[in-house]
Order: structure tokens, then C-alpha cells, then sequence
């Protein structure tokens, strides 16, 4: 996972960490024997001569290999430029937006330049901070906590799900049902994508497979009119959550769009979320961006990121919607729904 996008910071380490060697300044050396300074060692031989200490008895090699230099370096912009010019392009060639990249190379120059910083011998640990601290900071602006809003929010709480066919929409749906009913909520599924053919049976194999009540009507049926159903139903038997699956659709085809528009409006949702596969990379990110102009999302699925080599669309529709995402799909299995969490994601990264 994210292997492509790994190698590329990995290169840009490399890269800066011999530009930092380069230019870091020793600014105290010590040497250490057995944990000990040298003339801690000396000074703690009571009753020894001199050349029967432990200092006498290291060889050069070895107080060598125990030198610790502290180190300081200062960066310029001139220093910088080379590499974070190498930084950009590697995170534009593993599908991150232009925007993004540039967000994430100028936190990277801010953090970096014109400030003195003390360093060991690892200088690569200083670049990863920095790059750790930049796609943290670029992902983690709006965190939302699913969890936390269906536990406060008014019951049933109506979720809808958009996006466009072959992504994994019906399936993220039947997971995340599954997760809700192993937290001990209520849930009903509402059949509201009429328009594909076999999409109604398709999600009521899901809902007989996980136990889950099924809201549906024949297909061509009004999908307003299946939400507002299943929402009653759910008003009616003290149902906790109503999560809604709609026909896949382009931002750009007038009449599904409008169909939306009225489902939204005649049941309002408390959470409207996109699903996209991580692996359509900017693809997916441009479709993401579209959806939010066109009906504003709160919140995103990214299905197969277990197969995503880049990881650039997870990082980039945060940014670019500015709507966090909330889970990942790991797997086909339902229980292979993971709740996104940014500090996970940027360790990824760096393992």
C-alpha cells in the first residue's frame, strides 16, 4: 500500500539529508565509552593508576565509533530549491493535485527554512518531520468523527450515499451497515438506487447477509420516494440510522442530478457522502471536487486503498473539498471498512 508514493519521499530524504550533511556545522563533540563520558570514566578510577583506566584501554577505533557530534544546520531557500523542486514533482507523479503539492512543498520550505535546528547524526529524521508534519496538516484541516456525530445526533439519522457506478457505493453501504449493527445500533437500508438494473437485488443480498431490514420499491421507481419511506419506517420502529444508496451518476447528467436534488430535499440527509476507489487517483479527486460543487458532500469513502500504490487521492480530496474522509475500504470482506484516521495514514507513509 502506497508503496509508489513511499519510495518518492523516501528519495527526497535521501536527497535533503545529503544537502543537510553538507551544511551542518559541528557545534560540540563528546566521546562516549560504555555510556560514560571519557572523563567521567577517569575521574571514577579511585585508587587506579592512570594507564590502568578504561580510557587506556580503548582503542582508537572504538572511541571512533563512539564520537557523538551535535550539529547545527541552517537552510536557505537557495538550498532548498533542487529538492523541493524534486518533492513537487515526485508528489504530482503519485496522483496528488497541483494544489495540494504545492501545499505540502511550501509547509515543507517554511519549516525548513531560515531557522537553525540541532540535529544528531540522522539527518533524514529531520526531512521526515517536516513531511510528516505537511501532509498531516493538509489532511487533517476538517477530522470528523462519525462516530461521535451518530452517537449525539437526533435518531434516525439519514445518511446518503453519492457517487458515480462501479466504485463501490452498495458494498461500502453494506459495511458500514455492518459496523453500525456490531455497535449495538438499529438500521435500515433504503433500496434508492432504481435506475441500474439488478441494483436492488444486489443490495438486498447484502442486507439479507448482514441481517439488516431493506426499505425497496420495483425498479424505476421515484429513489425521493424510497428514502422518505425508509425514513418513516425508521421514525416508526425506533430505528437509529437510515443509510440510503442512490444510482451511480456523473455530475454532468442534468437528470440524475436532479433526481438527487429532490431526494435531498424531500429527506434532508444529516451526512452526505461520496465513495470513489482510491486507486482512480486524480480521477477520482476531479469527481470528488465536482460532486461537492454540484451537491455539497460532507464527507468521503475511498474504497481499494489497500491496492492503492500512489495514495494521492486520499490526500488530495481532503484538501481539495475541503470535507474530511471518514472510512477506508481495506478488502471485500465487512468487516474491511476502517475508520480514517490522518496520524495512521501519514505513519503509513514513513514505515
Amino acid at each position: 500500500m502506497f508503496d509508489k508514493l513511499k519510495d518518492k519521499l523516501s528519495g527526497f530524504k535521501k536527497t535533503l539529508g545529503s544537502t543537510i550533511d553538507e551544511k551542518a556545522v559541528p557545534i560540540k563533540e563528546t566521546v562516549h565509552v560504555d555510556s560514560k563520558p571519557i572523563a567521567e570514566e577517569i575521574s571514577g578510577s579511585k585508587g587506579s593508576k592512570p594507564e590502568e583506566s578504561s580510557f587506556s584501554k580503548v582503542g582508537f577505533a572504538q572511541k571512533a565509533k563512539s564520537l557523538v557530534f551535535e550539529r547545527e544546520v541552517f537552510l536557505s531557500e537557495k538550498d532548498l530549491e533542487d529538492p523541493l523542486w524534486e518533492l513537487e514533482m515526485a508528489l504530482l507523479e503519485s496522483d496528488l493535485a497541483v494544489s495540494v503539492a504545492e501545499a505540502i512543498v511550501e509547509s515543507v520550505k517554511t519549516e525548513l527554512v531560515g531557522t537553525s535546528k540541532k540535529i544528531g547524526r540522522n539527518t533524514g529524521n529531520i526531512v521526515e518531520q517536516a513531511l510528516k508534519n505537511a501532509i498531516y496538516n493538509v489532511m487533517s484541516a476538517n477530522i470528523f468523527d462519525f462516530d461521535e456525530f451518530i452517537k449525539n445526533a437526533p435518531k434516525p439519522v439519514n445518511v446518503v450515499f453519492v457517487g458515480i457506478n462501479g466504485t463501490g457505493k452498495t458494498t461500502s453501504i453494506a459495511k458500514l451497515s455492518k459496523r453500525l449493527k456490531d455497535m449495538d445500533y438499529s438500521v435500515v437500508i433504503a433500496a434508492g438506487d432504481t435506475f441500474r438494473a439488478g441494483a436492488i437485488d444486489q443490495i438486498a443480498i447484502h442486507a439479507e447477509k448482514i441481517g439488516i431490514k431493506l426499505i425497496k420499491q420495483k425498479e424505476g421507481s421515484d429513489p425521493a420516494a424510497v428514502v422518505y419511506d425508509a425514513v418513516q419506517y425508521a421514525k416508526a420502529h425506533n430505528i437509529d440510522v437510515v443509510l440510503a444508496d442512490t444510482a451511480g451518476r456523473m455530475h454532468t447528467n442534468i437528470n440524475l442530478m436532479a433526481q438527487l436534488k429532490k431526494v435531498c430535499r424531500v429527506t434532508p440527509p444529516d451526512l452526505l457522502i461520496f465513495v470513489d476507489e482510491a486507486v482512480a487517483g486524480n480521477d477520482a479527486v476531479e469527481r470528488a471536487s465536482q460532486f461537492n460543487d454540484a451537491i455539497p458532500i460532507d464527507g468521503s469513502i475511498l474504497t481499494k486503498t489497500d491496492a492503492d500504490a500512489k495514495g494521492g487521492s486520499a490526500i488530495s480530496i481532503a484538501y481539495i473539498t475541503g470535507k474530511p474522509i471518514l472510512f477506508l475500504g481495506m478488502g471485500q470482506g465487512y468487516d474491511d471498512l476502517q475508520k480514517f484516521d490522518p496520524e495512521w495514514f501519514v505513519n503509513q507513509l514513513f514505515e
